[in-house]
């Protein structure tokens, strides 16, 4: 296995593949999601083994499903739409070829989201709220359970972006802290969904952040938003707003040094833009909040 994730890396998007399978890239990491890779051969795992060959890599899941009643399962079309794959993988085809791509590859970290994205043999293709329920709790802990143990290593799970509140309901960070402390799973931090949930709920990101299990943070994602009709959009489209990075700053403040990335998967700038933007939070710790 690899050493753990560290350093500051950026999200390996086609425009920018060139730059990465020669290694000119400036970062510390990349980090691809896994379905685009999850094939035995072919351009994209050539692709990322050729990356793997300069950079540290994190796979991050958009299929895994751990809020699925009937457990983990996905499919190849991941919500970016990349590869333009239809073929249907039952929930134990999708761990097996999940290993034997993180067998290959060693990543320095697998991640997945805490959502349900479909059930059966229908995927949405998008990550859909989990009821923040005590049943959704033995849902998902029992999901990530078998997902560890199929993979035989620790997975982080990313918070979600909140466009609605189920009533009855605990709070998200009271759910994260039991999902991390009875799965022994640790957290991808999305600070640009901390803040994106709490505006939309009308509550202190800074509050939000205070319930979090900062102590099992492995990751951080940092990301731009949009203004829906009702609320913010978790868009990935546009830079970092200045709050996000405020947040950020605020939360390394409280974790130490945490492994940073950006996405972005709409809009993509050339590289350098999204380099200078990544020296950004180098400096993070200097910002005010």
């Amino acid at each position: 296995m690899s050493d753990p994730l560290s350093g500051f890396g950026l999200g390996m998007r086609r425009p920018h593949y060139a730059h990465y399978v020669t290694g000119e890239a400036p970062v510390d990491f990349v980090e691809v999601i896994s379905e685009n890779f999850m094939i035995p051969g072919g351009r994209p795992i050539d692709t990322l083994s050729r990356a793997r060959a300069h950079y540290p890599v994190a796979l991050h899941g958009v299929s895994l499903s751990v809020g699925s009643a009937d457990g983990p399962r996905g499919d190849y079309l991941d919500r970016h739409d990349y590869l333009n794959r239809h073929d249907y993988l039952d929930r134990h085809d999708y761990l097996d070829r999940l290993k034997a791509l993180v067998d290959r590859i060693e990543p320095a970290a697998v991640s997945d989201h805490l959502c349900w994205t479909g059930i059966g043999a229908f995927n949405s293709h998008d990550l859909l709220p989990v009821p923040l329920t005590d049943e959704a709790l033995d849902v998902v802990c029992r999901a990530i359970d078998r997902a560890q143990t199929h993979l035989k290593r620790r997975m982080l799970f990313e918070n979600p972006s909140s466009y609605i509140a189920f009533p009855g309901t605990m709070p998200e960070w009271h759910f994260l802290s039991e999902m991390v402390r009875r799965t022994g799973c640790g957290l991808l931090l999305d600070v640009n969904n901390v803040f994106v949930s709490a505006t939309n709920h009308g509550l202190d990101p800074l509050a939000w952040l205070d319930g979090l299990p900062l102590h099992a943070v492995g990751q951080i994602h940092l990301a731009g938003h949009s203004q829906g009709e009702h609320g913010l959009i978790d868009t990935h489209d546009a830079a970092v707003d200045p709050a996000v990075w405020a947040l950020y700053a605020e939360t390394i403040r409280r974790t130490g040094p945490v492994a940073t990335m950006i996405e972005r998967d709409g809009n993509i700038p050339e590289l350098g833009e999204l380099i200078d933007e990544l020296a950004l939070a180098r400096t993070a710790e200097i910002m005010p909040v």
